[in-house]
């Protein structure tokens, strides 16, 4: 699991298991208490792991339009093995990383344009029965039949243009229309692939009998609702037979909505890493204070240490635990609603207005002195290399208040510092305001951000003060939930925000190909500003089918320029602090680490 998740961090079988609300936690653990003779060394005086973390919403392992948030990913990834998981430092091809895995490497045939996948032949379900393609073909037939219902899903992309061919109990293929990059289709496409347990779930009701309803579209779009509407009902997760049938190292024991849940090892887990930890207990906080109090006070094996209070380390190292900072392979940013109906909108369609107000974020300076060093800068939609993390080198835009404000006033504003920037020469000349924006307008908009995240409260704090220098107005607004606050306009939405952050633990993280078709290509389904640019669209689509490396870094340099965001400060991972007689076991170079390698020790690490 990733040492930090973020919202909206919904990758799939990318990630490891990963938490959300500033930490990623999991302990593993074994049927047994001490198993090994390892002490139990928890903060309840069993075998089993505490940690912070939001509480999920979401168990169908299909993703669903709102409930696409990282603890979610983390929660179901723990009671559901992917087809692919993966390791940064993987030497096995596209970085696949096999143990956790239930597919084996894909080979790609002569032609580009046919995938062939094998199952591992060990892994069966929690009730005995064996995992087999007739579960992939389960998932295949749900997702085709509801497409519009899978938040993963963008027109024109898989599972569309592309057939699944059952060859036989535990081998399948999947061929494509077109031929793509291998690794962009195996890392971001097939990787979404889900086994589901056809032979438990493939019905309409509890008290009916499982068929092969899913067979047909009308069936399939039964079960599908059938399926959705369960995992809609929080408080029957722990008692519904539905959640039972794993194939993953956890079961669900315990689950209570917005307080916490437990999980405890699969007795029938054919995996060789078994948990070693009898218990992974799930506490939700309502805000950073509340959580870090429990890490202050040694009372929660695995917590974080808000970026605010990261001078504190010393403190949280002396009370028992260690301390890791992890970077990550993500970006974060400040959505843009280009919707006509967005308040806004007129304002954000212009170009040089998107550009002024990037230059008016320091985020050399936020990262360091807001985020305690803990952030670094994002420059542009895919993520900085390792070794330039914590530098603008790349950024297009530097911080340049009189830059920004050249820019203004070349257009046709009165810039007035502190108080209200107009526009006095309207029109869409090169010297006017633009399109649609008429003579007095100001410039002003409505900002919705997370609540119960200081460093978040101060960032924006601090933003709206270098804005208001040029009389540019933002009106925030924070909730609990910012992108359930800012969903994309529609006729049932309304469209009431220009600008939006849900970035507290960065925005979006990428599986190992960082392309950006769920992004920024138009329609897309995490796509909540309405961004649209057919040469952005065009550089996405040759990301996704070249293997030149100068495809991605091209689809890169031009969204990094045309702003469909703003670029904001990156938070790590997470600064996570786990009790040091807690074993991680081998952590990845980005923090991934998964619960079931967990163990107690002794000795502290």
């Amino acid at each position: 699991m990733n040492l930090r998740k973020k919202r909206w961090m919904v990758t799939g079988a990318a990630l490891a298991m990963v938490a959300s609300l500033g930490l990623s936690a999991c302990g593993g653990g074994s049927g047994s208490s001490n198993s090994g003779g390892q002490a139990a060394n928890s903060e309840t005086g069993k075998n089993e792991v505490t940690m912070a973390s939001r509480t999920p919403n979401w168990i169908f392992p299909v993703s669903a339009k709102g409930y696409t948030q990282g603890e979610n990913g983390q929660f179901i990834q723990s009671m559901y093995r992917p087809l692919f998981a993966y390791k940064s430092t993987s030497e096995t091809p596209y970085k696949i990383n096999l143990p956790k895995s239930l597919g084996t490497v894909p080979e790609v045939s002569e032609d580009g344009m046919t995938y062939t996948i094998k199952l591992r032949d060990d892994a069966k379900w929690s009730d005995g029965t064996p995992v087999t393609t007739r579960d992939v073909e389960f998932w295949w037939n749900l997702v085709t039949n509801n497409k519009d219902e899978w938040a993963s899903y963008k027109k024109g992309f898989f599972p569309d243009g592309a057939d699944l061919k059952i060859i036989d109990d535990h081998t399948f293929s999947i061929t494509t229309e077109t031929k793509f990059a291998p690794a962009w289709f195996i890392d971001n496409q097939i990787n979404k692939v889900a086994l589901l347990p056809q032979h438990a779930w493939d019905k309409t009701s509890a008290d009916e009998a499982v068929s092969d309803l899913d067979r047909t579209p009308e069936g399939a779009q039964k079960v599908f609702a059938y399926l959705q509407g369960e995992a809609k009902n929080l408080s029957s997760y722990a008692t519904n037979p539905l959640w039972q049938t794993v194939n993953g190292p956890w079961k669900l024991k315990e689950f209570t909505p917005d307080q916490g849940l437990t999980l405890v090892p699969n007795e029938n887990y054919w995996g060789e890493d078994k948990p070693k930890i009898d218990a992974l207990i799930y506490k939700a906080f309502t805000g950073d204070d509340a959580e870090f109090n429990s890490v202050r006070s040694g009372a929660i094996d695995f917590g974080y240490i808000p970026a605010a209070q990261y001078n504190q380390r010393k403190a949280v190292e002396d009370k028992g635990y260690n301390v890791f900072l992890w970077p990550g392979n993500s970006i974060t940013y400040l959505a843009l609603n280009f919707a006509p109906q967005a308040p806004g909108s007129k304002f954000i369609n212009q170009k040089y207005i998107r550009q002024a107000m990037q230059q008016l974020i320091d985020q050399p300076t936020l990262s360091e002195k807001i985020w305690s060093g803990t952030a670094s800068p994002t420059c542009g939609p895919v993520p900085m290399p390792a070794e330039k993390t914590g530098t603008t080198e790349g950024c297009v835009y530097k911080f340049d208040p009189e830059a920004a404000k050249k820019l203004l006033e070349d257009h046709g504003w009165k810039v007035v510092p502190d108080g209200e920037t107009t526009c006095e020469n309207p029109g869409t000349g090169a010297n006017q305001c633009g399109e649609g924006i008429n003579a007095g307008d100001k410039l002003s908009f409505k900002l919705i951000s997370q609540s119960g995240f200081v460093s978040t409260h101060q960032m924006f704090e601090e933003i709206i003060s270098q804005f208001g220098k040029l009389g540019i107005k933002i009106d925030m607004n924070e909730v609990p939930d910012s992108v359930g606050a800012s969903q994309a306009c529609d006729d049932e939405t309304p469209c009431t925000w220009d600008l939006s952050f849900f970035g507290s633990q960065t925005s979006w993280g990428f599986p190992i190909y960082a392309s950006g078709e769920r992004l920024f290509a138009t329609d897309a389904p995490v796509n909540l500003g309405q961004y649209s640019n057919p040469e952005a669209d065009k550089l996405i689509e040759e990301s996704t089918r070249s293997s030149e490396p100068n495809a991605l870094q091209a689809y890169n340099d031009y969204l990094a320029e045309d702003l469909p965001v703003l670029w904001m400060p990156n938070p790590y991972y997470q600064i996570t602090a786990v009790k040091k007689t807690l074993d991680l076991g081998e952590l990845d170079a980005t923090g991934d680490t998964w619960p079931e390698d967990w163990s107690w020790s002794t000795e502290g690490k």
